[in-house]
């Protein structure tokens, strides 16, 4: 074992290749000129092979170099090792069509709803052997989990991620205000003082409270919203406020909905971003590079 190693010490990637070019060109001049070095360098390269492997390995015949049975039963273990190196350097393909793997998405309940189901159209047809597991988003541990390596992609909004994670924005989102589609309201455009005395429903999937992302905007025109119910996901708001005299903002491209109306307002709150993220050890992963790519075409 100790001989064995101490020979793979002694061997070198530029040996291996002298010794496959002699083998294929059988000449020593040819060699040089393919590899670029002199006729003497090659001379001691082979020199040194004869001196590792303890047989002459070629015997030179006129201008021609003849393999001994020792060289002749090394070429196709040298053609093998020298093609599976070349493998190792060729930059990685990523083919959706031949990929198999299992990826676990990480996703808020208005991702799951608004982008999942036309991801998910495109990896059916593209990617027919991914495998993929869509997981409730909770902020609280999401660090550890995709640390560890159990989440492979975030879908969710800029404040409920780690600082240390990498991440892209696919687009910009804009909650309008809404109620029942029965719900007797004016046509006129209302103010924001009526919208904010109006009875609402909010969205908190990350707590459970009375609060809702829009209460400093609210605050910071005089205003403080007569929020009424709290549920923790989009999906049902549409139920609720089509059986309540309830309003609530709802996304855009939850829109539309048979159970819902918009309504006019004077202003409509700040956009907020809709951003994709994961773990940098991840930035060079073919399938996450892709993914991320078929989600900003959405």
């Amino acid at each position: 074992m100790v001989q064995t190693i101490n020979g793979m010490n002694r061997l070198d990637i530029k040996q291996l290749r002298v010794l496959q070019a002699l083998l294929d060109l059988k000449n020593l001049s040819q060699v040089a000129r393919k590899m670029g070095l002199t006729q003497q360098a090659i001379s001691e390269q082979l020199r040194k092979l004869r001196d590792l492997f303890d047989d002459r390995l070629f015997i030179r015949q006129g201008n021609s170099m003849v393999a001994t049975p020792k060289g002749l039963s090394m070429q196709q273990p040298i053609d093998h090792i020298l093609k599976q190196l070349e493998t190792l350097l060729e930059p990685d393909i990523f083919n959706p069509q031949t990929y198999k793997g299992v990826f676990t998405i990480s996703a808020t309940d208005y991702a799951t709803q608004a982008l999942l189901p036309q991801l998910f159209n495109i990896t059916r047809r593209a990617a027919p052997d991914l495998k993929l597991i869509v997981r409730d988003f909770a902020s609280d541990n999401i660090n550890q989990l995709i640390a560890a390596g159990e989440l492979d992609l975030l879908i969710t909004f800029p404040e409920f991620i780690p600082d240390n994670l990498s991440y892209v924005t696919l687009f910009e989102e804009q909650h309008l205000c809404v109620t029942g589609c029965e719900n007797e309201f004016s046509t006129e455009v209302l103010t924001l003082a009526q919208v904010a005395a109006h009875p609402q429903l909010v969205v908190s999937p990350s707590r459970a409270n009375l609060r809702g992302s829009h209460d400093q905007w609210f605050l910071e025109r005089g205003l403080k919203r007569n929020i009424v119910m709290s549920v923790p996901s989009f999906s049902a708001v549409p139920n609720i406020l089509h059986t309540t005299d309830m309003i609530a903002y709802y996304p855009s491209r939850l829109l539309p909905s048979p159970k819902l109306k918009e309504l006019k307002v004077e202003a409509l709150p700040p956009k907020f971003e809709v951003i994709a993220a994961w773990h940098p050890r991840t930035k060079d992963s073919g399938i996450h590079r892709w993914l991320i790519d078929q989600l900003r075409n959405l």
